[in-house]
Parts: structure tokens; C-alpha cells; sequence
């Protein structure tokens, strides 16, 4: 019995204290599986007091979190980015160049199962600030900033100095800005985003060879100073003054390698003193031809003198400097513009060309027309390579300038206006030309054919609206000779022959037959008519010793003859 109480004793004990392990392992399992599911509650949500650029996405999940960025961050991505290149202003969009956020980045490691204590609490209680992650195609980015180099670069400009008038002008140099792509490339990727200034872009700057501080310079010390009031030239005897505005005409700017030259041009100069001063002006006398006795004649030439033009500009340059601003010149001889051997060499001595047309004497109004433009013609000398326009030798065309009113046909009725029968000035210049084998620059054939002319070969004119031209395209000079006499007009011209001229006309065709017309206009002259209209066509070939040009042909219709009847029609 004893014995049996003592083992009993024992094992009591032991049973519970094997109680206790299980309730304490229970316990345990319970509390690392509540411990395991706040681990993994906290896992699956981003941790308390976490920003992104300032968005607090604290304790959302992945997915509200990304949610949340895109409804806030991604238009503040999307928005233009102001860029700025050598203080030009610009927009990058970001979609074109492919500049974006990265969500998924951005969130990677926020959320997650984790175990550490120390991670837990910090999840509960820690402050988390982050920026988003960033996204650049940089090929995008660089075809981007290629499509807006040139619309902020500056053309690198070289300075300049000029006179407006009498006032010195200096436009000061730029420096050229041309975009650095692989510097922007950087900047950008790194700076982008929200960037609340334009952003400031590298670039290569190109200077101009002169510098302002050149140019200003040049300015101060030479521009100004030649035009701060006028100049006097003075041999002694005569004076002349030069004003600002003469000077300056004169003067020019040589701009390069950062060194600015100012120029006098002497003749200019010359020609301003000799304008002020006779005593300045050349005494020299240029050769003339002349026609003397029925033919040219030419009067020598003569040498004179006039303010010396060498070193004028030196002188003159030297005065803007001085205090009483005045150069001391001298006289020099002076050759004429035409000597006697260079007139001679014009080669005006032979007759050219001689053409005559008869004129109705009756009209004696038109007849005084026929004196005046001939006595303006008489004499004129067309140089080699100059045209001649029969417009500006008989103008202006007015009663006060000579000429009377006369009759003139306008839309093919007989009419009148000054200078009526000038006409035939027009056609005897007209075929002088043509028969001296000059081009032809302009003229107008009338509307109806006058028997007294050649058909086809003939000119009309009318101040501001009909001229007739040709081209002296010869080495030698013309003189004109022209006058009024025996029933016809003539004209001759002098020079040295150059081209052979041949001339053939066609029969005429298209025959037109007169009608009847009416003319309710004031001032209406009746006409019988009766001539027939018709067109004929001209050629001219032309031949020189060492070429020929190719045939020409002209056609040229005229009207009929119509009977006019004043007044309107029944």
C-alpha cells in the first residue's frame, strides 16, 4: 500500500505539467499565426506616411496606389515642358519625346511579406518620401530636341557701321546659339519633371570676329567725330565747306578680324568741294563731236585743273580730328572725261544709214511738230551699248516744251492731242534703227496703214503709254542728224558700219474690207475710208565680219480703213 501511494504521487505531477507544454505550444501557434497574418496584412498594403512627389499613398495597396499616381501625377507628366536656349523660349512635349512616369518602378518593394519586427513597426509608424520613377526613350528625346534646334538657335551676325544720312548707325554683332543635343539630352533626363522654371538648355555659342566693344570704339573715335559738323577745304585762294551729310556720302566701313577701317572716297570729296566752289571745279573740256558742213567734226579736248583728289580723303580724315576742322588743298592738272583720242575712237565719221519718208505738207500745225521733234533729235549721240528712247529725246511733250495740237488717231479714230505727227519722228527712228542693224527694244506699228510709210516697218507714239527703243549694239557711237525739207522728214545717222542689214516684206494677206462706224464723240472728224485692212510679216538679217544674227520676223496686221459717220448709230 505504501508503496503504490508513493508512485501515484509521482506520476500526478508529471501529467500536469505535460498540460502546460500544450497549452504553452498553443499559445505559441496561436500568436505566430496572428503575428504571420499582421506581417502579411501589412505586407500587402504600401506603409503608413509614404509620399510619392508629395501624394501620401500610405496603407493602399499596389493597385490604389498606382491608381491614385495615375489620376494625380500623370497629367502634371503629360504637361509641356518650357525649355529655354540662349533666352529663346520653346515647349518639349512630353509623348513626342518620349518622356513618361514609371508606375510600376515607382511602387516596386513598397508592398511585400516580411517577418522582421523592426520592418513591421516601421511600416506602422515610419515616414517614406519618394519620387516616381522616370521613363526616357532617348532616341524620341534626341529627334525632339533635333526638331527644335533650329527654331532656337541665332545666327551668329557680324556687326555693322553705316551712315543714315548724316548720322552714324551701328548695329551691334549677335552671337550665335546653336543647341548642344547631347547636353540637352542629359539635362533634360534629369530635370524634366516638374520643373517649375524653363529649362535651361546647354548650347555652343559662335562669336562674331568684330566685337561690339570694336564697333563702338570705331564709332566714338572715327564716325562721329567726321560728321560733329562741317569741314572746310581751302587752296587759299578758294573755300569750300563739306556738310555732315557730304562727308558722311563719302565715307565706308571696312568690318573684319575685329578691326573696323573707315574709307573717304577722294573723288566724291572732289566733286562736293568743286560743287561749293568754282574755284574747285576742272577747267578741263571734254572733246565734242559735232556736225559741221554736212558732217561730224570733232573739237579737241582740253586739259585744266581742280582740286587735287589725291590724298583728299587723308586731308579729310585728318580735319575731323582737328579742332578748327579744316584741310588745306592744292590744285592739280585734270585730263577731260572724253579726250580728243577717245572721241576719235568712237568712230563717228561715215553715213550710215539715211531714210526719208514725204510728210502732207498742207498740215502745216502737224509740219510744226515734224521742226521741233527733229531739232531735239539733231545732234544726240547714242553711245556703244546705250539705248536710245525716242520718249526721253523729244520730252515732255507739251505745248510749253514746243510742240502744238495736231491730229492723231486713238482707237482708230482721227482725232487730235499735242504732238500730233511726232509719229513719224517715231518712224523714221524707227527704220534708222532698223536699217542700221540695232535691236529692237520696243515700238508699236500704228493701227491702220499710212501709205507714206514702208508696211510693217513703221512706229507710233504716245508719251507714257508708246515708246519706241532701240539698242546701239555696235562698238561705235551714232550721232543722230535729223531735219525737215524738200517734202520729207529725214534721218542720218553717223557712226562706223558694223552689220550688213537685209530686209525682205511678204505680200500682204488677210485682206480686210472697210465698213461703217459711228463716232458719238465730241470733237469727231468724218472719214470716206475705202483702204482695205490687211497683215504682212518683215524680215531682217543681220551680218557682221566675224557673225551673223539670226533672221528676225515681224508681222503685223492693220485694220481697214472704215467710213466714219459722227454721231450715233440709227
Amino acid at each position: 500500500m505504501h508503496n503504490e501511494e508513493v508512485g501515484r504521487r509521482k506520476r500526478g505531477p508529471e501529467r500536469k505539467s505535460r498540460r502546460g507544454w500544450i497549452i504553452t505550444g498553443a499559445t505559441v501557434v496561436v500568436a505566430a499565426g496572428l503575428y504571420a497574418g499582421a506581417a502579411a496584412y501589412l505586407g500587402s498594403q504600401i506603409p503608413a506616411n509614404t509620399t510619392v512627389h508629395g501624394i501620401n499613398v500610405g496603407t493602399l495597396s499596389s493597385d490604389e496606389a498606382r491608381t491614385q499616381l495615375e489620376r494625380e501625377l500623370s497629367p502634371e507628366a503629360a504637361k509641356d515642358i518650357a525649355i529655354s536656349v540662349g533666352g529663346k523660349d520653346e515647349v518639349l512635349k512630353p509623348a513626342d519625346a518620349g518622356l513618361s512616369l514609371d508606375l510600376d518602378q515607382t511602387l516596386e518593394g513598397l508592398t511585400g511579406f516580411d517577418l522582421n519586427p523592426v520592418d513591421l513597426y516601421q511600416k506602422l509608424t515610419g515616414q517614406l518620401h519618394i519620387e516616381p520613377s522616370l521613363s526616357v526613350d532617348e532616341t524620341k528625346l534626341r529627334a525632339a530636341l533635333e526638331g527644335l534646334a533650329p527654331k532656337v538657335a541665332t545666327k551668329t551676325t557680324e556687326g555693322t557701321l553705316a551712315f543714315d544720312g548724316a548720322k552714324p548707325v551701328l548695329t551691334k554683332p549677335v552671337t550665335g546659339v546653336a543647341l548642344d543635343i547631347d547636353g540637352a539630352v542629359d539635362t533634360v533626363t534629369d530635370s524634366w519633371f516638374d520643373s517649375a522654371e524653363p529649362l535651361d538648355l546647354p548650347a555652343t555659342l559662335t562669336e562674331p570676329k568684330t566685337s561690339s566693344t570694336t564697333l563702338e570704339k570705331a564709332l566714338d573715335e572715327t564716325a562721329k567725330p567726321l560728321v560733329s559738323g562741317p569741314i572746310k577745304l581751302t587752296d587759299g585762294k578758294s573755300s569750300a565747306s563739306l556738310s555732315p551729310k557730304q562727308l558722311a556720302s563719302a565715307a565706308t566701313f571696312k568690318i573684319a578680324d575685329d578691326a573696323v577701317t573707315m574709307s573717304l572716297d577722294s573723288k566724291k570729296l572732289a566733286e562736293a568741294a568743286s560743287a561749293g566752289a568754282d574755284g574747285f571745279k576742272s577747267t578741263a573740256k571734254d572733246a565734242k563731236i559735232v556736225l559741221s558742213g554736212g558732217k561730224p567734226k570733232i573739237i579737241p579736248s582740253q586739259n585744266g585743273e581742280s582740286i587735287d583728289e589725291k590724298g583728299l580723303d587723308a586731308l579729310v580724315l585728318a580735319a575731323s580730328k582737328d579742332k578748327d576742322r579744316t584741310a588745306t588743298v592744292k590744285l592739280a592738272t585734270t585730263t577731260p572725261e572724253l579726250t580728243t583720242a577717245e572721241a576719235k575712237k568712237l568712230g563717228v565719221k561715215e553715213s550710215i544709214v539715211h531714210f526719208s519718208s514725204p510728210y502732207p505738207a498742207s498740215d502745216t500745225v502737224r509740219t510744226k511738230n515734224l521742226f521741233a521733234g527733229s531739232k531735239r533729235l539733231n545732234g544726240v549721240i547714242v553711245m556703244p551699248g546705250e539705248t536710245f528712247s525716242l520718249e526721253k529725246a523729244l520730252g515732255p511733250i507739251t505745248v510749253a516744251n514746243g510742240y502744238y495740237d495736231s491730229g492723231v488717231v486713238v482707237n482708230g479714230f482721227s482725232s487730235s492731242a499735242v504732238g500730233g505727227g511726232l509719229s513719224q519722228i517715231s518712224t523714221q527712228m524707227y527704220n534708222a534703227g532698223f536699217l542700221a542693224g540695232y535691236d529692237d527694244i520696243t515700238h508699236k506699228p500704228h493701227s491702220r496703214w499710212f501709205e507714206r510709210y514702208p508696211a510693217g516697218r513703221e512706229a507710233t507714239l504716245w508719251e507714257g503709254q508708246i515708246d519706241m527703243a532701240w539698242k546701239n549694239n555696235t562698238p561705235y557711237a551714232v550721232m543722230i542728224e535729223a531735219w525737215v525739207g524738200g517734202g520729207e522728214v529725214h534721218t542720218r545717222l553717223w557712226s562706223t558700219e558694223y552689220w550688213k542689214v537685209g530686209s525682205k516684206s511678204s505680200g500682204k494677206y488677210n485682206l480686210t474690207d472697210p465698213r461703217t462706224t459711228y463716232n458719238p464723240a465730241d470733237g469727231c472728224v468724218a472719214e470716206r475710208g475705202g483702204k482695205k485692212g490687211f497683215s504682212i510679216d518683215v524680215t531682217r538679217t543681220r551680218t557682221a565680219k566675224d557673225k551673223s544674227l539670226p533672221a528676225e520676223t515681224k508681222s503685223w496686221t492693220y485694220q481697214p480703213w472704215n467710213k466714219v459717220i459722227c454721231g450715233k448709230k440709227p
